[in-house]
């Protein structure tokens, strides 16, 4: 096969509307549980998205017990509460302020690290913008693997670092529930931009 066949290859229309077309962000959940071997294949496929020199940046903390729940939801904003107190998982998706300790292994071919550590500010943007990156492929795996998700940025972030990154190196970027998802009570999915309303080719 050439790499123009190869290249040409794509996923089928049931694999789009797993991702993208049917995909919905739900706000209940039903009681199934989620495994920690499901949580660990959402990690070892959203892995490979691309970042800036590989760094990586996105941490996941992964709330699952109901000490832990206990712990978030007082951090949460009142209408997202009741949505994460039903969830079976909820992953916080943070970033490594300190992502660039873990260059030597993720970047080998040249000495990266210097390029953050002494640049503060370029490592908060790199951080922060490449844990969003992160965050959507998460997601895509989540839904991949047959998971519902619910992400928010409805939250106190002082109050979350506080209670679960206190030693300031990890900063909370978004929330997502994870789970199975109850369809029955799915909003009226919302509209979306046209294509010249969003895009310009130049």
């Amino acid at each position: 096969m050439s790499n123009v066949e190869e290249k040409a290859l794509k996923v089928d229309d049931n694999a789009l509307d797993i991702l993208f077309r049917n995909a919905r962000t739900h706000n209940k959940w039903l009681p199934e549980p989620v495994s920690d071997e499901l949580l660990h294949d959402v990690y070892d496929l959203f892995k490979f998205g691309p970042t800036s020199a590989n760094s990586s940046p996105a941490r996941i903390l992964f709330i699952k017990s109901d000490e832990a729940k206990e712990r978030l939801l007082p951090t949460m904003a009142p209408l997202n509460a009741e949505k994460t107190r039903s969830a079976p998982v909820v992953a916080i998706i943070a970033y490594d302020l300190e992502f660039y300790e873990k260059l030597h292994k993720l970047f080998p071919h040249a000495d990266a690290k210097p390029w953050f550590a002494n640049n503060p500010t370029l490592a908060h943007e790199t951080a922060f913008r490449n844990s969003s990156l992160q965050g959507a492929y998460f997601m895509i795996a989540a839904r991949a693997l047959g998971l519902d998700c619910g992400p928010m940025s409805g939250f106190d972030q002082e109050k979350l670092n506080a209670e679960f990154f206190p030693d300031g190196k990890w900063k909370a970027n978004f929330v997502c529930n994870l789970g199975y998802g109850d369809a029955s009570a799915l909003f009226p999915r919302n509209p979306r931009l046209d294509f010249d309303e969003a895009c310009a080719i130049l």
